[in-house]
């Protein structure tokens, strides 16, 4: 199965984890959800699939480009 990276948009701190590894999840799903500059930015799944890791915690600091997540396709 190809896997694809969910992949930060903006610096920030991750605020809450919306999905388990094992979910299945369809395009536009929200993996989880960050904190910048006080605003809650959602991270989506690119395409339907399966959480197959997530690589960061809730409280983690994050950097735009960084993997956030990988996804089974």
């Amino acid at each position: 199965m190809p896997v694809l990276d969910i992949r930060a948009d903006v610096t920030g701190k991750v605020w809450k984890l919306e999905a388990a590894v094992g979910a299945q999840l369809g395009a536009g799903d929200v993996v989880m959800i960050l904190e910048s500059m006080k605003m809650e930015i959602p991270v989506e799944a690119p395409k339907a699939g399966r959480l197959a890791s997530v690589a960061v915690a809730e409280g983690d600091s994050v950097k735009e480009g960084q993997v956030l997540a990988k996804l089974e396709v």
